[in-house]
């Protein structure tokens, strides 16, 4: 019998996207944060520095949803450091990688009677994914706690497989502005049909640099 062409040979490396919001949405949501001063956390929602998740808040955060503010939100909003996620994406996200995320549950409420449940999101598993010998990037603040790369430089990302293990979503550690998938994160989203989400290129904002 002859051998298998497959044998030895290296498994594909995992697809993966940058996750974001859907550009071709142009318009702002129609909800507002009603208690923003009462929170306690200033006048932005900010994760702890150096961490993942929520700070310490006085109240719930509170928001009305109502078309007179805009369109209808949809599943997947941008607020603050933070997503502000539909239930349907909150049960999308826990049924594929619950330990790669975490939520708040708001309040809400519409100018003529009930509204839909929406969620504050995080992703807050951090992996140190980005082989800096292969990439290109420009390091700030080297050598302190506060250490990152350059999310304005031109740069180019290589993705060590071994680090991501079996992560559907994450923040690279030291580009953590950015939020990678993989493929099974995407298509979860396509076949749910939810809205809001763009995927894109995780490779960089010049070109992918491959091994």
């Amino acid at each position: 019998m002859a051998a298998s062409d497959n044998k030895g040979r290296k498994p594909k490396a995992p697809k993966l996207y940058s996750v974001g919001l859907d550009f071709r949405i142009h318009t702002p949501p129609g909800l507002e944060i009603e208690n923003l001063p009462a929170l306690g956390a200033g006048r932005v929602l900010l994760s702890p520095r150096g961490k993942r998740g929520f700070p310490p808040l006085a109240e719930t955060p509170r928001f009305l949803i109502d078309k007179s503010l805009g369109r209808p939100p949809v599943d997947w909003e941008l607020f603050h450091d933070f997503w502000l996620v539909s239930d349907r994406m909150k049960n999308l996200l826990e049924a594929v990688d619950r330990d790669g995320v975490s939520f708040l549950r708001c309040e809400t409420r519409s100018l003529k009677g009930g509204a839909p449940v929406y969620w504050l999101c995080d992703i807050v598993r951090r992996l140190d994914v980005i082989d800096e010998e292969k990439s290109i990037v420009e390091v700030l603040d080297d050598g302190t706690d506060f250490r990152r790369y350059d999310n304005m430089a031109i740069s180019s990302f290589v993705f060590r497989e071994e680090a991501i293990g079996s992560a559907r979503i994450f923040r690279p550690r030291f580009l953590e502005s950015r939020i990678i998938c993989d493929q099974a994160m995407k298509d979860a989203c396509k076949a749910a049909g939810v809205r809001g989400l763009r995927f894109g290129d995780p490779y960089g904002n010049y070109k992918r640099l491959r091994p």
